[in-house]
């Protein structure tokens, strides 16, 4: 069976940092581009990261959403078979349940081709 856990989230203060993980198992996440995704309440599923494929047309390289670059870093282990975001600075708009998401050999994550969903890990910014 093919499982994404996703890890690391927890109740932190304004400037705060956390680390999610998104661990895989049943399948090699190098085979995809894997997307850190994240859902506030009444507010739509948005992209936060992305590490694209980096096997042929794909470069392996980050992307980031506008409001998290120069905060937020995703990097991949594959030797753990792991994806992880590492959340600096965080601030109250942050606040939401994060998802991993992966999509099969792809130069991008976009919601609507996530392949697989984790079950997501909740992140409150509060003072």
């Amino acid at each position: 069976q093919l499982h994404l856990v996703e890890s690391g989230g927890g109740l932190v203060q304004p400037g705060g940092s956390l680390r999610l993980s998104c661990a895989a198992s049943g399948f090699t996440l190098d085979d995809y581009a894997v997307g850190w995704f994240r859902q506030a309440p009444g507010k739509r599923r948005e992209g936060v990261s992305c590490i694209n494929y980096n096997h042929g047309y794909g470069d392996g390289h980050p992307d980031y959403a506008d409001s998290v670059k120069g905060r937020f870093t995703i990097t991949r282990d594959n030797t753990k078979n792991t994806v992880s975001l590492q959340m600096d600075s965080l601030k109250p708009e942050d606040t939401a349940v994060y998802y991993c998401g992966v999509v099969w050999r792809a130069p991008e994550c976009a919601v609507t081709s996530v392949d697989y969903w984790g079950q997501g890990t909740k992140v409150t910014v509060s003072s």
